[in-house]
């Protein structure tokens, strides 16, 4: 079952895989980033602009879609894909990460948890089970168990009693998933996540007992939550080489450029995280030479596209001297414009990427993006000039 959901096409030497993820609303090349439609839609985007910047799979999250448009609304459309129109594999979260982001909000006991929704104070109680259900019902590709994910730092006690629970969790949401059928007539994928925060003794603990449980694929969680990058690619080699070779591995809200290339150098194949395109509708936008924002004067007259040879819409109609002033106006274009060109970035850097490991070039490919790299201090708002 799972060698045909996933197949890994090579290792370059240095570590870093190239595979592909096989499900019913299509074939994902890995490594892959997931843009973050949280609500059901990646903001500002239609699908169709989606999948122009050539995104392969879409993240919903079960906490948010279960509240608003709720499993009533999302069951009677067909399922997600059907109620966003869009005809790729999407993955929901479980909601574990509400419970960190939220903690104000919620109350963790062994059973589950108690929350408040942020919007209008109702109550809700997630467990294991209802999370499968919930999941079931949205009716991803792919969805996560219920995991909690402690904070950093945490003392090696409160993180112990989370990676304790979390595995607990995890098997209570495997016995519900297999006892359980998809909804909507195409199979659904169940990946399990390791927690253990900055401690590689819990995290040894975690893996050993998520992959007991035999998931379609495994989570690193509970990190770039804080902890310095090189704290992050020191837990993510531990913890990636601790799985197993012939299940994809997914890296949790990890976004930046640099965050992404050194995982996958360690072994990573799927990530997530909203950096390019909640940046991108504050301005700013990432290039192979770093990252600018559009709101520094510097641009003013800029009539140079975001970057030179990008084939991507909005590089091929706009200058930053015009997208610099959207952003100036509060126009809307703006940030959809900088949005597109942000996603078609990233996704060219995973098919770099994907391309240098199946030829084995993966460390001549890092050499160079880093050597293309130059300063980014425009990337930084500076004091605007009177105009």
């Amino acid at each position: 079952m799972s060698a045909e959901f996933f197949t890994l096409e090579n290792v370059d030497e240095a570590g870093a895989r190239a595979g592909s993820l096989t499900t019913e609303h299509g074939v994902i090349e890995t490594p892959v980033f997931m843009p973050v439609g949280t609500y059901g839609a990646v903001k500002s985007l239609s699908s169709n602009e989606l999948r122009n910047t050539r995104t392969q799979i879409v993240l919903g999250n079960a906490y948010h879609l279960y509240l608003r448009p709720g499993l009533e609304t999302i069951s009677k459309a067909g399922g997600l894909q059907k109620f966003m129109s869009w005809d790729g594999p999407i993955l929901t979260d479980s909601g574990g990460f509400q419970v960190f982001s939220l903690p104000k909000l919620t109350k963790i006991d062994d059973e589950g948890v108690t929350f408040q929704d942020h919007i209008d104070g109702s109550t809700h109680r997630f467990t294991p089970s209802k999370v499968i259900d919930v999941e079931r019902s949205i009716g991803a590709d792919i969805i996560m168990n219920f995991d909690e994910c402690a904070p950093y730092p945490s003392t090696h006690e409160y993180a112990s009693e989370a990676e304790i629970r979390t595995a607990n969790w995890a098997a209570r949401c495997k016995e519900r998933f297999d006892a359980t059928e998809p909804l909507y007539g195409y199979k659904q994928f169940l990946f399990g996540i390791v927690q253990g925060s900055t401690y590689k003794d819990l995290r040894e603990k975690s893996t050993e007992a998520i992959r007991a449980l035999d998931f379609d694929g495994y989570a690193i969680g509970g990190l770039a939550v804080g902890e310095t990058p090189d704290m992050m690619y020191d837990i993510c080699g531990f913890n990636a080489s601790l799985l197993p070779e012939n299940k994809p591995r997914y890296m949790m809200g990890v976004g930046k450029p640099e965050d992404i290339v050194e995982c996958v150098a360690r072994g990573i194949d799927m990530f997530d995280c909203v950096i390019p395109t909640r940046n991108a509708r504050k301005g700013t936008v990432y290039t192979s030479e770093g990252k600018l924002n559009l709101n520094n004067a510097v641009y003013k007259t800029d009539s140079t596209p975001i970057e030179e040879g990008c084939s991507c819409e909005s590089c091929q109609n706009y200058s930053r001297s015009y997208l610099r002033h959207l952003f100036k106006m509060g126009e809307t274009l703006a940030g959809r414009a900088a949005t597109i060109h942000n996603l078609h970035y990233y996704m060219n850097l995973m098919t770099g990427m994907r391309t240098a490991i199946k030829e084995n070039k993966f460390d001549d490919f890092r050499k160079e993006f880093y050597q293309s790299r130059k300063s980014e201090a425009n990337a930084t708002i500076t004091e605007e000039v009177v105009e």
